[in-house]
């Protein structure tokens, strides 16, 4: 395989996660703000802004901080290189380059998503949001689906790795963002502003039945740090998308004969990962080990570049 299909597959791959990732989070941001008090809603804006990475770049807009300015700035500003629209324009870009590669109906599921934005609405009103993100999500789902009935081979190992390191990526940057967002004057912790910021999380990763079914406990922010950091039978938990990298690296490793830096670094991750207690993690302080998830995801990201010449 030539090393920009294998770049364009591995980026499709992020962005569609990417892009439905940040309509996850727009979505449960806004059900978060509907049902908190102010000043509790426009913080949940504020952090989802952060998750991002992009608060200093909406900032720069001049917009006001606004459930409205937040949903368009994260959905469909073309001007926004991490927006939805971006996100999945340039999915599509990427899809395009490797288009025989591709199954019908992976096509269809990415030209579907972009093509949301042909029905823009004027306002973004509550409903409305929910609207565009659940069309969105139900197109990477199609996408998904269509990759996993797929043949196993080379394109779908890209795209599967691709999507496995950007879940690592965002799912860190969700709990580590979430967990130390404050409280707004008045509320306790334990208290209902508090419960609905660890459900957000929750809804963000498509995880509240499993955290029911997982934790007989009610709601505690200790078992939901451990439900994200540890348990592989959460798709998107940091353990089992560390375990996915490794398992594309290693199909890929099989099928192409290529081995190297990214697979040593995939595998002592995910070694280490797997002997992690989520005691310890938050007794030795939950933001210093994220980040250096965040940052060791980084270096992987940039390994798999040079291991497939395809350049970070």
């Amino acid at each position: 395989m030539l090393s920009r299909a294998a770049a364009s597959l591995y980026w499709l791959g992020r962005y569609i996660e990417r892009a439905d990732f940040i309509a996850r989070l727009v979505e449960a941001t806004v059900r978060l703000d509907v049902l908190s008090p102010r000043p509790a809603g426009e913080d949940a804006w504020k952090s989802a802004l952060a998750v991002t990475e992009t608060l200093e770049a909406f900032e720069a807009t001049g917009a006001a901080l606004t459930r409205e300015e937040v949903a368009r700035f994260l959905i469909s500003d073309p001007s926004h290189p991490g927006s939805i629209l971006r996100c999945l324009s340039l999915a599509r870009d990427n899809a395009r380059a490797v288009r025989t590669a591709l199954s019908r109906e992976a096509w269809a599921a990415v030209n579907g998503a972009w093509l949301v934005f042909d029905r823009r609405m004027s306002r973004l009103d509550p409903n409305a949001t929910l609207a565009i993100v659940e069309a969105i999500k139900n197109e990477a789902r199609g996408f998904e689906g269509a990759i996993h009935r797929m043949l196993r081979n080379p394109t779908t190992q890209f795209i599967r790795l691709g999507q496995a390191v950007e879940r690592t990526d965002d799912t860190a940057r969700l709990l580590d963002v979430k967990y130390h967002i404050l409280l707004p004057e008045g509320e306790t912790v334990g208290g209902t502003v508090d419960r609905d910021q660890w459900t957000t999380i929750l809804q963000t990763v498509s995880a509240v039945t499993a955290y029911r079914w997982l934790y007989n406990e009610g709601l505690r922010p200790a078992n939901v740090i451990d439900l994200l950091l540890s348990r592989s039978e959460l798709p998107r938990s940091i353990a089992a998308s560390t375990e996915e990298t490794v398992t594309a690296l290693n199909a890929l490793a099989k099928s192409m004969g290529t081995q190297g830096e990214a697979d040593r670094m995939a595998r002592n991750r995910h070694a280490r990962v797997a002997r992690t207690r989520t005691g310890d993690v938050i007794a030795g302080g939950l933001h210093q080990h994220l980040v250096a998830v965040i940052e060791e995801n980084a270096q992987l990201h940039v390994a798999i570049g040079r291991q497939f010449k395809f350049g970070p």
